[in-house]
This record gives C-alpha cells, sequence and structure tokens, in this order.
C-alpha cells in the first residue's frame, strides 16, 4: 500500500535543511573526539541530530525515532519510526573532503515509505516515496544502463580499520578484478543516492547500520535500481549488509563474486 501523506515528504526535506544549516555553521569550529580508532564523532553529528529530532518530534511527537547518536525511542504511535544519521561520512566533514550528508528515513508498519538524503555541499536534495518515485532537487531519478561488469563503476564502503585479511577486504579485491573500477568514499547514504542518479553502477557494503542506508535504500528502488544482500537474497534494514546496483545484469554478476 501506498501511504499518501504529503507532510512526511516535507517534514523530511525541511528537516535535512535544518541539519544542513547546522552542519555548515559547525564546519571548521568543532573538536574532535574518538568514538572508535578512525570513526570520529564531533558536536556537529549531536546538534545536527538535534535540530531533525526537534522538527520532526514538534509535527508528529507520536512517532518512534531511531538515531545514530544515541537516539531510540518508540511512539505512542509504534507504525511509524523516524530513521536519522545526522551526519553520515563524520571522517570526511571533519577533513572537510565535500562528500558527506544528512540521512532521514520513516518507515511506516515495517516498511520504508519516505527517504531524503542532503548533500549540503552541493545543495543537492535526494528524495523518494514509496510508489511514487525518486528526485533530485524536484528533477525525476533513474539509474544508468550499464549492463557489463568490465564497464561497471562500482564503490565499496569498507569496516572501520578493516585489516588486510578481513573479508571485506578480500571481496574488495575479487570485485576490483572483474569491474571497471571500485572507489572508497566515506559516505553510504551518498554512495546510495549516487546509484540512484546514475552517476555510480553498484554500491555495496557489509558493515551498514539501519541509518546509514535506510534512506537511500528507498531512493535507489524509486529510481528503479535493485538492493539486496550481498548473496542477492531480501534486504533486511536490521542486517548489515546491503548490495545496491542500477538493477541490469552487473546485480547477479556482483552478488556471485561477493559471495565466493
Amino acid at each position: 500500500m501506498t501511504l499518501s501523506n504529503p507532510d512526511f515528504l516535507e517534514t523530511a526535506e525541511a528537516a535535512a535543511r535544518a541539519a544542513g544549516r547546522v552542519l555548515d555553521d559547525w564546519a571548521g569550529r568543532f573538536t574532535v573526539s574518538e568514538k572508535s580508532p578512525a570513526n570520529l564523532v564531533t558536536e556537529a553529528d549531536f546538534a545536527s541530530q538535534a535540530a531533525i529530532h526537534n522538527l520532526i518530534g514538534d509535527r508528529f511527537p507520536d512517532h518512534g525515532f531511531l538515531g545514530e547518536e544515541g537516539l531510540s525511542h518508540t511512539g505512542r504511535d509504534a507504525e511509524y519510526r523516524w530513521v536519522i544519521d545526522p551526519l553520515d561520512g563524520t571522517s570526511n566533514y571533519v577533513h572537510r573532503f565535500p562528500y558527506y550528508a544528512v540521512s532521514i528515513a520513516l518507515e511506516h508498519a515495517g516498511e520504508l515509505v519516505v527517504g531524503v538524503i542532503l548533500d549540503p555541499t552541493r545543495d543537492e536534495l535526494f528524495a523518494a516515496e514509496r510508489g511514487r518515485g525518486a528526485w533530485l532537487n524536484g528533477r525525476p531519478l533513474g539509474t544508468s544502463a550499464v549492463d557489463r561488469l568490465e564497464q561497471t563503476f562500482a564503490v565499496a564502503s569498507l569496516p572501520v580499520a578493516v585489516r588486510r585479511n578481513h573479508p571485506a577486504f578480500e571481496r574488495f579485491g575479487r570485485v576490483l578484478e572483474q569491474v571497471q573500477t571500485v572507489q572508497r568514499t566515506g559516505s553510504a547514504a551518498l554512495n546510495l543516492a549516487y546509484v540512484a542518479t546514475g552517476r555510480i553502477d553498484a554500491f555495496w557494503s557489509s558493515s551498514l547500520k539501519p541509518w546509514d542506508m535506510a534512506a537511500g535504500v528507498l531512493i535507489v528502488r524509486e529510481a528503479g535500481g535493485r538492493v539486496t544482500r550481498l548473496d542477492g537474497g531480501p534486504f533486511q534494514l536490521d542486517e548489515p549488509e546491503v548490495l545496491a546496483t542500477n538493477g541490469s545484469a552487473i546485480h547477479e554478476g556482483l552478488a556471485q563474486i561477493l559471495s565466493e
């Protein structure tokens, strides 16, 4: 069933814009602490999340929330849950590398129904509603037409502080041997958004959290792409792995390589 409440998408977009302004304001003046090796957290994360939570909470006080920075509660209307990453790509943000985003999704009865990703550095707002399509700054999105592995531009997210003998590192090498290129960028949300736009052909990871991918998964699907587990099985938001592609034959080829 398609959920048709335009207030949900408008609210997600407004919250993303508010969070983007917070990130812009904090840029260059925060302090840095270690959340874990090579995984930085800043005051900007918390300030951005507060801006999102306050705006959405004021409009929908009964809804639940799940956010990266310790935000987790079930609302009185438990069918609705907002899944939030206030700053996806923290290390990039800290180092002023312009590849980070705000990611906001809404679940209704366990189904993703709204997704918004904002890239504040380029003023690009990616958005989708279940059953209604996906857009970039209001223009319809569509995935690429690449259908051969040797032509595929792929991006991967690797675990924090990954070692050479880690399975994720080995998968990276296997794919690299059979595609045009594999990049590692530091923002899963933007990687998924870029699959939806056709800027990249495929993205995978085995180490994500729900807030990293909730909005992006819906945007990819609504743009005509395909999202599964690494082995091609059904995607589950509460599991750490995702394979998102343009939906062509490269999906099966990558799933085979990644599950070897």
